[in-house]
């Protein structure tokens, strides 16, 4: 699992990274995902499904990564919790370039933990616990 579970975050990553640059393809993005999932935050829970409202937040959270000035997403670690033999918890920590209006970059990392499972359609993520965002975009005076 952790094979395929570290080629979902690269794909992830590279997905995001064409976002960033402007070239997003939401539908390669939402096959990242089960047909449904969970979601919690600072600002709540939430649970979807894998359709075309998922798609639009996809372009709206790539157009708001931009919009704050994020460049580029790298993944710097992927740690597991096993749930059995086809579900798990990444733990994924992040790193992400942002551009400030002066011309100089910040990088801040973050943790989201992820919850994936494999079944006959590949490795996907069905849902993850992220931390607050928005609090640390502003903590750097990015937000």
């Amino acid at each position: 699992m952790e094979k395929d579970v570290a080629a979902l975050f690269d794909r992830y990553a590279a997905s995001m990274n064409r976002a960033l640059a402007g070239r997003a393809d939401v539908d390669e993005a939402a096959r990242l995902y089960a047909p449904c999932y969970i979601a919690a935050s600072p600002e709540g829970l939430m649970t979807g499904v894998n359709d075309e409202a998922l798609k639009q937040a996809l372009s709206q959270g790539f157009r708001h990564y931009r919009d704050t000035g994020a460049r580029e997403m790298r993944v710097d670690r992927v740690d597991l919790t096993p749930l059995g033999p086809d579900h798990c918890v990444a733990h994924v920590a992040w790193s992400a370039t942002y551009a400030r209006a002066d011309g100089t970059t910040e990088v801040l990392a973050f943790t989201v933990h992820y919850f994936v499972r494999r079944d006959d359609a590949g490795v996907r993520v069905f849902g993850w616990v992220s931390g607050d965002e928005q609090a640390l975009l502003r903590e750097h005076g990015l937000g």
